[in-house]
Formats: C-alpha cells, structure tokens, sequence
C-alpha cells in the first residue's frame, strides 16, 4: 500500500471504525434479528425493516438502496440515535479514540464548529446522494412526530430542515426531488422523488403525513423566514442566500496557502459599508445583505435544526499569511448553530470532502475530520454503479506539447491554442462516432458531449469553434455561470428546462460550460468530456469527470457487457464497446491524476477510431421477422369470468355479529389512557395506521375521514392478493371486490350506528367516533364485513366471459449480444438469445427448438420486455412474486410454458411453487373456449437438465419430451432424473 493511500486511510479512521461498529450491530439485519433492532426506537425498527428487510427488497426489485447508500444510512443512525454522540469529539472518543492522537485532529474536532453533532457522507458522484437525504430526513419526521405523540421531547430528533445547495442547477434539482418539475409555473408533486419512490423511502401508514409535511412545509429560498408553516419547516436554498455572494457566483475558490491576503478583504474587515457601487455597494448587494439578514435570523431563532449540505466540499477553511479563514457561508452556519447546542445537526454529502494541500511531491489531500462513511470512486466503478473511464490515446494528443497555456492574439485577448483545437476535434470524432453507433442500436439514446472550460471568456471561443467545425446553433449548449443574469428569470427558465432534459432529445449534442455545472448536473448521457483548463486541482479534475459518471445504459440486457468492460479494464486491456464508458480527452500533462485509477483497474484507454469497429460492441437490435405472425403466441387474460362476476347483495346489518369484547364503557376508558393503537388489515397485515386517541394528533380528521379510509381499507384487503387461478399480469386481473365503494360506506355506517355495539351509537355525540379507532373495533368492523361480502358473493352470479389477448410481438425489437444469440427459424424474432453466465441449457433448447420439425413455433420469453407474460406465485416465505417460464413452444397438439433448470434447483421449494401455480392456471385456460386459447390447450412443462440432454441424446423430438414432461404427476415431473427409456 503506497504512503499516499495510507495516508488517507489515517484521515478516515473514523468511517473505518465506524463502518465496523454499525455492521456488527446490523448482523441479521435482512431477517430482523440484528442487534440494532434493541437499540433504536419503534420507528426506526419499521423503517429499517422496510428499507432493509429480506421481504421488503425482494417486494420491490429494482428500487432498492446499494450497498453504499445502505452504509451511508446506517452509519448516521448509529452515530445519531443509538450512540448518541453531541459532538465530533464525543464521537471520535466512542469509536475512533486512537484517531484523535493522529496529527492535530483532536484540537480540531475541538473547535467550537463541530461542537455539535456532525456527519459528512463521503460518497462518490452518481451514487444516490439525494435518496440517501431523503431517507435521512424520513427517519428524522416520523421519529419527532412519534415522540411528540407519545409526550416525549427527544432531542436526537426534528422536523425542522435547511437543504443548503452548491449552486443554482443543484438548487433546481433539490426542488424537483422534493415538490416535482415545474410545468407551466406549477410544481407537480407526482414527478417528484418523494412521490415516485414513495415504495422505498416510506412505509405505507406514513406516506400521507409525509406527503404532507413535504408539500405544507417545503419553502423555497425566496420564502424563508416569510412562509407560514405549520408542523415543521423544509427550507431549501443554494449557499449564496448565506453569504453575499451574487447567485451566478458559484466559483468560491480557496487561494494557494501562503498567499498574500486581498487589499480589499483587508479594507473589509475594517469597514463593513464602502463608499461607492463598484467597491461592492449596490443596492443588489445591499438588498443581498439585508435578506441574508432576515433569513439567518429567523434560522438563528429556531429552536433545532438539521442542515444538509449538498456538495460541501464548499464548506472549508484556508490560511492567507498562516491566519485561518472560514469562508462566509460557513459562519453562517455556525451563527445559527450558535443557540441550539446538540439540537442543530449537520449533514454534509460530498463526492470530494477534501483540501488539496501542498504542492509538488508533497502534494496531499486533507480530509473533512467528520467523515463517517467512505463510498468512493473507486467502489462504485468496481461495482457498476457509475460507468466505466477510458482516456483517449491519440497520435496527436500524445504529441501535443507539455505546456498548457492559454494563447493570446497580437491585442492581448485570449485564442485557443492548437492543442485545445486539436482535444475538441478529437472529442467531436469519438462523439459522432458513438451517436452513429448507439442510433443503431437505440435510436432513442442521445450521447453527449460535454467541454469544461475555467474561463467565461473562454467558452465562446469554444462555441465558436464548434460552430465553424459544422455544429448548427441548436446544437450547442453555453452555459457560464452568468447566464442566468445576463439573460433574467423570465428567459432563463427554458433553458434551464432544456438543459434538465438533455437525455430526451437529440440536441444539444455538445454543452459548454465553465464554472456553473461542476456539480448537480444529473444527466445521465454525457459520455464524452473535453476539459480545457490549466489548473491541475484533484478536487476540480473529480468535478469534472464526475458529470458525465452516472449510467446512460441502465436496462438488465447491457448487464452483461458492461460486467465484461469492468473485466478487461481491470486486467488493463481496451474495453470492448463504450456502452456505459466515459471517455475523457485529456491532455497528456494530467494523466498522472488518472494513473492511480487506472493501477487498479477500474480505468483505461483507447486509441484511434476505426471505421471497422463499433462502440457498441457485439450488441444486437433484434427485430420482428417478416412472416413472424404465424409464429406468434396470443396469451389469454381473463379478465372477467362468467362464473366469477358476482354481485353483492346489501347485508342485512342485523344479522351482523356485534362487538362484545369490550363495553362501550370499558372502550371508553381505553380512550382516557390516550393510548397509541396500531391497526392492521384483516388479510394483507398491513398497518391501517397509528393513531393516538386522546386528541393529539390524528391520520383522520373526523368521523366521515374514518369512514372513507375504512372503506378502502376494506376493498383493499378484500382484494385478492394472488387472483384465483394465477392469471398472468395481475394489473389487468379483476379485483375480489366489485361493490360500490358509495354503498360499502352506507352499509358500515348503517352497521356502526345500529349494531356494532348491540345498541344505537351515534358517532358525533361527544366525538364517540373516536371509539372506532381502537385497534379491537377496527379489527371487528373489518373481520365482519368480510365474512359478510364474501357470503353475499357467494348467492349470486351473473356476467360474460371477457378475454383480452397479448402478443409476443407486441415488443417489436429486443436486444442480444450477438456472441450469446443465434439466428433461429420458428420464432417471431430473427434470432434468440441465452444469458451469459449458465446460459448453456437455455442454448441448446434454443439450438433443438429451432432445428425440430415438430416444433411449429417458439420463443424465449424475455422477462424484461415481456414483462405482461409474468406468472404470479406465493414463495415459500408466503410472499406473492412474479415469474417468467423460459420458452413458450408451439406444436401441433398443444402449447408448453417450458421451464428449464438446472438439476441441482429442481428440487427447490419455489419450484415446486411455481409449478403447482401454473398448472393451476393452465386448467383455468384450457376451461376457455378454444378460440380463445388459439384452438390448442395449454401446459407447464418443468424440464431439468439431466432429462433433457438424456432424451436429447437418444433421439428424441422435442414435442415427445415434452408430451411426456407434461403428463407427469407433480412430484414425478419434479424428482424425474434419467433411465426413462
């Protein structure tokens, strides 16, 4: 390990030791036996249950939290809630005390500004910051609200939040992740994180109240201190509001060390007003002053406080002439920390929580002392979360001249110079280079290209340059740091939009920028960056590539490439395609920022362009053959059955069982403990919601609120959660319950007042209503209704048959590594493919289905792009889950749902699951009339690796295998092995 990486490691003992502490507690944490769970509130245990529990992720694929952001989480709540610690110090003496001996780190977390509790995140650029805030902040809310319910005033918790930005594109962006995109002058909720995710960050009985808060409390920078809120407050501004800088300033730079100090910082200091608009007396800047004034008081006289700082790496001190200087938004913070004490937290997130220091060899980075979790770089490329990096290794570059300098004309103004002409040229080849190669794959991908310039006097050279190579005007994006004030609110807002949906559209393809989108710019499809700067600052050249690092290609087909990328870097070859690749054209002076990377693999180069070769690799757009329509395959839905559309007769509400576990009187005194009740659905177990009923705070606002919840509730549990017979694509599955919900209410209003209690009960006589709310009655109420609708289902019936098709077909195009893919008659495709890894039954079933003659027709079902031809199944933890059988087969006598496993998983218990459910369904298809199942019955065929090659060997067809899989008994099908001859 070099001195360097050692180095670091001493500045991170902290997140190490931290890291450690948490992952022992949170052993057994998936299946709700870790420790943590006895050391942290309620709350906490149901959220991390949600977020965490094996149930819930495997409930919710493919919106889960990684590994990083799991960590990042889990490490704030044990430094927060379970140890408790009210400052840096005191968590430095928990965990790491040995750190504090390290240089002069204990007289630093000394200091009055981490005398409170304080945590930087450090995580790398594209990993998820935002969803790891947003959790945070989740976590925070519903501990407050639990504890003010409960009569509690705990200090480790708020509902008070201040989201402070780098810069005006994060600042957008935090908006858009709270209240939605703005259309047309109107936030929509529905766009925004909060809303979309809702699944992950929240668990169901919290989703309205934290809907709530986010949309009553959420006040954007120009209403701070001015909007009135009611339950807590969630203020989001950039930093410039807590300082005086201008908002198009986003270039706080800390000056070399040892630096002379400015004459003007001096004067400054000595006289706060100056005479004069140049020397910084305009009334902009008084107007900037007086409402950074009004803010920071009214945050200053907040009783508590959880600030989270985005990219605060912009939070940090600097020596002029061995003094110490904070910068102005840092004060800032510390004035409003200055009265609350342990109640005023700190959040920082950043990518590059660090100083460059020194110079030369001695060159190092200073680490922030208050970080507590370290996801780097390094990680997220080693696991596929951001993409790849290759440098461009051209004959030109490499013989560009060491010196990188700025050119000036005969006048003095700036040219750019002939290495800076030559790195855009490069940039523009690899650029059209990868639009021709990706519109042929998926014409709906735009790569872009982004140039970072440090100088605004700069980019329109750039621009101009661009222009005169052939770029139309449509083409080219400029966006400096003053751009929002040259061209006002009013005409920036479209540009702003523009470049915020930069994936969509085919231009801009190139976008120049200087200072303005070094960080927030969360565009996905930058995958080329030209950076013209002189300055050799690490923390800039992480800025820089870490725009275009978040994946363009997130679809399951590219998995497989992109692993194979990651393989060959790390053995130090060419990648063999660009599919989620950021190419950097780098001037060969600052390569060394790169040799470390590339050392441990996660980085690379390439070389010239070829017109032979493709950045797209052996990927494959397969589309529909010409005749594919006699090779489709329609599967049935059923979405209305004859003997299953029923009517529900009103229940006769006197022959409804009455609440006799408690008396209304004994009910009464339940209520006077003002105890806290949470109610669960009588089928799904679901929580209804928590209430506490000695008039604090509740989900419902009156008697006809209960009423309409209860209502839903009651469909909703009723609903089936498994539809009888398995049906493909339970969206279009006919719900259990199909009565009024109108009527359903009049029936448990008429049930609540006339019989619920075996006498008249009149609900708003001294707020009665709220006996209903005890978890015993709402579990009768919805026990009786149940039982009721179910028997009234069961007297009557009426209704048609009504079947919808899907078609195969209906994905037109599909995609396939052509290494892994074979060209195939009998299938709507032109080819078909296997997976990568265990892939080699799949390709001989492939192989034998295309060649057989008694095969009219197959199909490997794609379970990514298919996604209507999914079977639902109950696994063995009683969890419903989706699954696609492999190949759909056609043959004169019948049609096979074929599943191929490995011999070793035959036997699994979710096998033998999956099995049972789709022969269930295919009885209820074959009971549809022929017509409506292509004239053919339908079957499940469960085929293990041993039986197939064993009947494949002696000769076989594939229509005789699979007529005997097919009439195998369940457990035959299941145990059946060889000697079958």
């Amino acid at each position: 390990m070099s001195d360097l990486v050692t180095d670091n490691r001493e500045q991170l003992q902290l997140a190490d030791a931290l890291t450690q502490h948490t992952n022992t507690l949170c052993s057994g944490l998936e299946d709700g036996t870790a420790e943590i769970f006895k050391r942290v509130t309620p709350t906490t245990a149901e959220l991390l249950t949600w977020w965490f529990g094996a149930e819930m992720v495997a409930a919710r694929p493919g919106l889960n939290f990684h590994p990083g952001q799991r960590q990042a989480i889990l490490n704030t709540l044990v430094a927060h809630e379970v140890l408790d610690c009210t400052s840096v110090k005191a968590l430095y003496q928990k965990i790491a005390p040995d750190a504090l001996q390290t240089g002069h780190r204990l007289s630093e977390v000394s200091s009055d500004k981490h005398a409170h509790p304080k945590y930087c995140l450090k995580m790398a650029t594209g990993t998820g910051k935002t969803w790891v805030l947003q959790a945070l902040l989740v976590w925070q809310l519903l501990n407050k609200r639990a504890a003010l319910e409960a009569g509690l005033d705990d200090p480790r918790f708020t509902r008070n939040f201040l989201i402070v930005a780098p810069g005006l594109i994060v600042y957008e962006r935090l908006l858009e992740a709270f209240l939605g995109k703005e259309v047309q002058g109107r936030r929509d909720f529905a766009s925004s994180d909060v809303a979309r995710y809702a699944e992950l960050f929240i668990p169901e009985p919290y989703r309205e109240h934290v809907f709530g808060f986010v949309r009553g409390n959420t006040c954007p920078k120009a209403e701070i201190g001015l909007r009135t809120t009611g339950n807590g407050l969630l203020a989001i501004c950039n930093w410039h509001l807590l300082s005086d800088a201008a908002e198009d300033d986003d270039t706080y730079e800390a000056s070399p060390p040892g630096s002379l100090a400015e004459p003007k910082d001096v004067i400054a200091g000595l006289l706060p007003l100056q005479p004069g608009k140049a020397a910084g007396n305009s009334l902009d800047v008084l107007d900037r002053r007086h409402a950074r004034g009004q803010v920071l008081d009214y945050l200053a006289g907040l009783d508590e406080l959880m600030v989270f700082n985005d990219e605060a790496h912009h939070i940090h001190e600097f020596k002029r002439e061995g003094e110490v200087t904070e910068v102005e938004w840092q004060k800032s913070l510390s004035l409003i920390a200055a009265s609350k004490g342990r109640r005023f937290v700190q959040v920082d997130f950043s990518a590059t929580p660090y100083n460059d220091v020194g110079s030369g060899k001695k060159k190092r980075k200073l680490y922030f002392p208050h970080i507590i979790t370290d996801f780097d770089l390094k990680t997220a490329m080693a696991e596929g979360l951001v993409k790849s990096l290759v440098l461009d290794r051209r004959k030109e570059l490499g013989a560009l001249p060491l010196e990188f300098t700025a050119e000036r004309d005969a006048d003095g103004n700036p040219v750019l110079s002939e290495g800076q002409r030559i790195m855009l040229r490069a940039g523009l080849q690899k650029l059209r280079k990868l639009e021709s190669d990706f519109a042929a794959i998926d014409p709906s991908r735009h790569p872009k290209m982004l140039v970072v310039c440090e100088d605004t006097k700069v980019s329109p050279l750039v621009t101009q340059f661009l222009s005169d190579e052939g770029l139309a005007d449509d083409e080219v994006m400029t966006i400096d740091s003053g751009k929002k004030a040259e061209l006002g609110e009013k005409s920036w807002i479209p540009i702003r939009e523009r470049l915020f949906n930069l994936d969509a559209h085919a231009t801009p393809r190139v976008v120049v920028s200087v200072l303005m989108l070094r960080e927030g710019f969360d565009v996905n499809n930058i995958c080329v960056i030209v950076p013209l700067r002189s300055s050799q600052a690490q923390i800039l050249l992480e800025q820089t590539i870490g725009r275009g690092l978040r994946l363009m290609w997130r679809d399951p087909e590219y998995d497989d490439t992109k692993a194979e990328n990651r393989a060959l870097l790390k053995n130090g070859q060419e990648p063999n395609n660009l599919i989620d690749v950021l190419t950097i054209i780098e001037h060969p002076a600052f390569q060394a920022f790169y040799n470390e990377l590339m050392l441990e693999g996660l980085a690379g180069t390439t070389g010239d362009d070829n017109d032979s070769t493709t950045t797209t690799g052996d990927m494959l757009a397969v589309g529909l053959r010409e005749d594919h329509a006699q090779y489709d395959f329609a599967i049935p839905f059923i979405l209305r059955d004859s003997d299953e559309w029923l009517e529900h007769q009103a229940p006769d509400v006197a022959e409804l069982k009455p609440f006799t576990q408690f008396s209304l009187a004994q009910l009464k005194a339940m209520l006077g403990k003002g105890d806290v009740f949470n109610s669960q659905d009588l089928q799904s177990q679901t929580l209804f919601g928590d209430y506490r009923v000695d008039g604090a705070v509740m989900n419902v606002s009156g008697y006809n609120d209960l009423l309409g919840r209860l209502t839903r509730r009651i469909a909703q549990a009723l609903s089936q959660p498994l539809p009888k017979g398995n049906k493909i694509a339970a969206h279009v599955a006919k719900p259990y319950l199909q009565v009024n919900t109108a009527e359903l209410a009049g029936w448990i209003e008429s049930y609540i007042e006339d019989q619920l209690f075996g006498e008249p009960f009149e609900p708003l006589v001294d707020e009665n209503w709220r006996l209903l709310l005890l978890q015993p009655v709402l579990d009768h109420i919805t026990r009786i209704f149940a039982l009721a609708l179910i028997e009234a289902e069961q007297t009557q019936s009426s209704g048609t048959l009504d079947v919808k098709h899907r078609y195969l077909s209906e994905v037109p195009r599909l995609m396939m590594r052509e290494k892994h893919s074979q060209a195939v008659n009998k299938c709507i495709y032109e080819r078909q493919g296997w997976s990568a890894r265990h892939g080699g039954l799949e390709h001989s079933f492939i192989q034998w289905a295309s060649s057989d003659a008694s095969v009219a027709a197959f199909c490997k079902i794609n379970e990514n792009r298919h996604t209507f031809a999914r079977l639902r199944y109950v696994r063995q933890d009683g969890l419903p889950a989706f699954y696609c059988p492999d190949f759909l087969v056609r043959t004169q006598d019948a049609i096979y749902l074929v599943e191929t496993k490995a011999q070793k998983d035959v036997n699994h218990p979710d096998v033998r699951r999956k099995l049972k459910a789709t022969q269930t369904w295919c009885e209820r298809i074959n009971a549809l009339p022929a017509e409506n199942r292509q004239t053919l019955p339908w079957f499940y065929v469960l085929l293990g690796e041993s039986v197939f090659y064993e009947w494949k060997s002696k000769g076989a067809s594939l229509d005789e295998l699979l007529r005997f899989a097919k009439e195998q008994p369940i457990e035959s099908a299941i145990t059946s092995q060889s000697n079958l001859f």
